[in-house]
């Protein structure tokens, strides 16, 4: 694998993306085939304008230009239409904060995801994933992506309370969250606000989804506040926590952007992140075949561990090859809170800018084949010179994902616990049209259910080296 990064351009080369319409901008590729239309924006400069409708935006195509924006938060805030829609849903969370209450919210949040809670919060994971998995026979047929998004999203809820949310408003939740990021991506590119407004049944449906998440949350919350009781959960913590600069605590209108940006976030992304891996692996036969050798070798046929997930190393770099062929997190916006310049080029104080994992990550001149499925390119002797800038599925800088190790460990478990007894197929003649969407996934997932025979094996020795899941060793 090449992964050497081109040098930083001293003057970034700066061109505007053909096929813009008149009124529209881009919005059509954007809203058919944004993908493609998004990796093809390298090959006509470092600094490509694309059209939002009418309103100008700037494509960051350059991998240290992309470091840079994302390195100086101050100058390049959270902002643009992605956050401007994202906080119709979630507010001003830690999701679409700028810079300022951002820092104090995260300071905040941060003991909720420090790397002890994690065992504690695998046994939650596992106890679902059992429930699930208990669920299923031989033969079944099902979407597996609704099964996904029911599993992380009763996680993210247990874990955000000590007792899971009322069945209705699980299921509350698990029918309103596609509807949303749905709409949330067409308001995004949409070439004008005014189509919000037009009584379609897709703007009625988004309206109504939004309405019954807030009444869900704000239920809870109360329901949750009248108990009085510290549970030591993520809920207690957003109610108990005090900024140390300031004394305050959260609002209730904060915390319940806060519980609004974890469920929706501990939902969407790590279900996609999960569906797109279990994809990958049923469309790659040898790649399942090697990874089933070591589940059955670690595992031997039972649900995984918390212990076990650094002795799964093959596991490890298919999901981390998943991320990086399918971030769910695939595009961006930032505002620029002045005037500043980016490779030279002058950009001014209130411009969109837009970044773009997914077009990082198939930069053919950072990742050799970009589009061939190859976790043995994230072995250690093979990931020594990746730039830091070219594997971004959790973002670098103050605005990492707060919860990537949740998020990781989520999957892991998930995965190796499914692949450990069942064999996933797709249904035969299915249809699958994924649809884009404020985050990535493989789309419907009709899938048949066998129970997979185990093949007893003697423990391995566990590969050592660097681990892209850890940043330790594995």
């Amino acid at each position: 694998m090449t992964t050497v990064s081109p040098a930083p351009p001293r003057t970034a080369r700066y061109a505007v993306a053909p096929g813009a319409l008149p009124l529209l901008g881009h919005a059509v590729p954007l809203a058919r085939r944004p993908l493609e239309f998004l990796t093809g924006l390298p090959r006509y400069g470092d600094l490509v304008e694309v059209r939002l409708g009418r309103r100008p935006a700037v494509m960051v195509c350059h991998p240290d230009l992309i470091k840079r924006v994302l390195l100086e938060p101050r100058t390049f805030d959270k902002g643009g239409p992605l956050f401007d829609k994202a906080e119709e849903l979630v507010g001003s969370g830690l999701f679409a904060a700028t810079w300022e209450p951002h820092r104090r919210q995260r300071r905040m949040m941060q003991p909720g995801f420090h790397q002890a809670r994690m065992p504690g919060y695998a046994t939650v994971m596992r106890e679902e994933i059992a429930a699930l998995l208990d669920g299923w026979s031989d033969g079944q047929q099902g979407d597996v992506r609704d099964e996904m998004h029911t599993v992380t999203l009763r996680i993210a809820s247990r874990t955000m309370f000590t007792n899971p949310v009322s069945g209705r408003a699980a299921a509350e939740v698990q029918e309103c969250m596609p509807i949303i990021n749905r709409g949330v991506y067409k308001r995004m590119v949409a070439p004008t606000a005014l189509l919000e407004k037009l009584p379609t049944r897709e703007n009625r449906e988004f309206a109504l989804a939004h309405e019954r998440m807030r009444v869900v949350v704000d239920e809870t919350i109360g329901q949750y506040r009248a108990a009085g009781v510290d549970h030591g959960d993520l809920m207690s913590i957003l109610i108990g926590a005090v900024d140390e600069e300031t004394g305050r605590g959260l609002s209730e209108t904060e915390i319940h952007k806060q519980v609004m940006t974890l469920l929706a976030g501990g939902m969407e992304t790590t279900a996609n992140a999960i569906c797109s891996t279990l994809h990958q692996i049923t469309t790659h036969p040898e790649v399942e075949r090697r990874l089933c050798a070591e589940l059955d070798t670690v595992l031997g046929g039972r649900p995984a561990t918390f212990e076990d997930i650094p002795r799964l190393p093959y596991l490890n770099r298919v999901l981390y090859e998943t991320l990086r062929l399918r971030p769910p997190v695939w595009l961006l916006t930032r505002t620029t809170t002045h005037a500043t310049e980016l490779g030279g080029r002058p950009i001014p104080e209130g411009a969109i800018v837009l970044l773009s994992p997914y077009l990082l990550h198939h930069n053919p001149e950072l990742f050799a084949d970009p589009e061939t499925f190859d976790p043995d390119r994230w072995l250690p002797e093979r990931v020594d010179d990746v730039t830091e800038a070219a594997m971004q599925p959790f973002i670098m800088g103050n605005r990492k994902c707060i919860g990537d190790k949740f998020a990781l460990t989520e999957a892991m478990l998930v995965i190796a616990s499914i692949l450990a007894r069942w064999t996933l197929r797709p249904v035969p003649d299915a249809k699958r049209t994924p649809l884009p969407e404020a985050t990535l996934g493989p789309g419907p997932m009709p899938m048949v259910l066998r129970r997979r025979t185990v093949t007893h094996r003697t423990a391995a020795p566990a590969e050592t080296g660097r681990c892209p899941y850890t940043g330790g060793t594995a």
